[in-house]
C-alpha cells in the first residue's frame, strides 16, 4: 500500500458576495411576498453571506460542471498539467443532469485528456466519498495520483419560480398560499462554490496533508429519510419516487424541490454525528489531544453549541480554539463545504509540520457520516 498525500487544494466561489438582504433579489419571492421563514432561518444558521451562479434577475451564470471544472483548473501548474490526471473523482447533491453522471461531464469540459472518472451521489457526504474512492485508488497503487472534488450549484433549485405553481394550487384549494415550512427552510441555508484536491502518493509542496485513515457510517437502517428531492414523503415515512407522478404532479407538488424533515434533523442529526466520530476515534485509538484543528461541516449555527456540549457528554471535548469553521463568510455549500474549509485553513498559516487535522462531515438525507484524518507534513 502507497502513503496518500493531498498536495493541493483550491476553491472557486462565483461571482459576488451576497448579502441576508440580497437573497430574494437573487432568488425571488414566492407569491411576490416576503418568506416568512427567512428572517427566523437566517437568524439561527447565522449564515451572514454566500454566493450564487445567479444573477440579479435569478438568470444562471454557470453550471455545476463549470463551477467544478474551474477549480480543478486551479490545481494545474508546471509540475501537474491537465494530461497528468489519472483519476477524475466528483462528488455532490445537485448535479446539472439526471444522465450523464456529473464527473464525466467535468471531464467533457475539461477536455484534460483520457483518465478513469467516478461519480459520487448523495448530499453532503459525497465530496467526502468522492475523496475516499481517489484516496484509495492512490493508496493501493492503481494510480498514482487522483483530482477529488466537492461541489453544489443549489441556488437555481430553490428560485421562487419553482414553487410558484404549488402556490396557485393551494389557492384553489383555499389552502393557505405559502409553502410548507420544510421546503422554504432549505432557502436560506444553502450556497453555490466548488473545493478540489491534488491526491498523490508522495509529498510535494509547503505542507502536504498526509491522510492517515477515512471512514464512513450510516444509519439508514435505523431512522426514515430527512432530506430529499424527487419525490415525496408519504405518511408511513416512506418516499414515492418522481417517476411515479405524473407530468403535473411534478409542479403542483414541487416534486423536485428539496425538502428537510426539521423535527427529524433535530432529533438525530448531532446524537448520530457524535456516535460517528467516537467510532472513528477508537477504531483508530486516537484522542482530542491527538487532534489541532477540528473542521466539522455544520449547516447551521444553531448546532454548534449543541454539539460541543455533546460531545463533552461522551467524553471527547475538543477546545474551542481547536474548531475552524467558515459557515458565516461562505455559506452552507454542501459537499463543497468540507473542501473549501480546508483549503481555506491551509491558506491561513495556521498550521504547522506533525499537527493533525479530523474532517467531520454530517450528511441530514438519511442520516450518513464521514471522517477524515490527516497529518501536516
Amino acid at each position: 500500500m502507497k502513503e496518500v498525500y493531498i498536495n493541493k487544494l483550491a476553491k472557486f466561489l462565483p461571482n459576488e458576495v451576497v448579502s441576508n438582504d440580497e437573497m430574494e433579489s437573487y432568488l425571488g419571492k414566492i407569491n411576490d411576498k416576503e418568506s416568512k421563514a427567512r428572517r427566523i432561518v437566517l437568524r439561527n444558521n447565522g449564515i451572514e453571506q454566500r454566493y450564487y451562479a445567479l444573477t440579479k434577475e435569478g438568470k444562471p451564470t454557470h453550471t455545476n460542471v463549470q463551477l467544478t471544472a474551474e477549480a480543478i483548473r486551479q490545481l494545474y501548474d508546471a509540475d501537474f498539467k491537465p494530461e497528468d490526471m489519472e483519476l477524475l473523482s466528483c462528488g455532490t447533491s445537485s448535479p446539472d443532469y439526471l444522465m450523464p453522471s456529473h464527473a464525466v461531464m467535468v471531464h467533457g469540459e475539461l477536455k484534460s485528456g483520457q483518465t478513469e472518472i467516478n461519480s459520487s451521489a448523495g448530499n453532503c457526504c459525497a465530496g467526502m466519498n468522492a475523496m475516499k474512492f481517489a484516496y484509495l485508488s492512490v493508496k493501493s497503487g492503481s494510480t498514482s495520483n487522483a483530482v477529488c472534488t466537492g461541489s453544489e450549484r443549489m441556488s437555481s433549485w430553490m428560485i421562487a419560480d419553482h414553487f410558484n405553481k404549488e402556490v396557485d394550487n393551494l389557492k384553489e384549494l383555499e389552502e393557505q398560499p405559502i409553502i410548507a415550512f420544510n421546503k422554504d427552510f432549505l432557502r436560506w441555508m444553502l450556497s453555490d462554490g466548488a473545493g478540489a484536491m491534488l491526491l498523490e502518493n508522495e509529498p510535494k509542496g509547503d505542507l502536504p496533508l498526509k491522510i492517515e485513515f477515512m471512514e464512513g457510517y450510516s444509519f439508514a437502517h435505523e431512522i426514515e429519510t430527512c432530506m430529499y428531492a424527487g419525490g415525496d414523503k408519504l405518511e408511513d415515512g416512506t418516499l414515492k419516487s418522481f417517476s411515479d407522478y405524473t407530468s403535473e404532479e411534478w409542479l403542483t407538488k414541487s416534486i423536485f424541490a428539496v425538502k428537510q424533515d426539521t423535527k427529524l434533523l433535530d432529533k438525530y442529526i448531532l446524537d448520530k454525528g457524535v456516535e460517528g466520530i467516537q467510532m472513528a476515534m477508537a477504531k483508530h485509538n486516537i484522542t482530542p489531544d491527538d487532534i489541532d484543528f477540528l473542521l466539522p461541516h455544520v449547516s447551521s449555527h444553531y448546532f454548534v453549541e449543541e454539539l460541543y456540549q455533546k460531545l463533552i457528554v461522551a467524553g471527547i471535548e475538543f477546545s474551542r480554539e481547536k474548531w475552524f469553521l467558515n459557515l458565516k463568510t461562505i455559506g452552507n455549500v454542501g459537499a463543497g463545504s468540507v473542501y473549501i474549509m480546508l483549503q481555506e485553513l491551509v491558506a491561513s498559516g495556521k498550521l504547522k509540520k506533525g499537527q493533525h487535522i479530523m474532517l467531520c462531515v454530517p450528511e441530514s438525507a438519511r442520516f450518513t457520516y464521514a471522517y477524515a484524518y490527516l497529518t501536516v507534513c
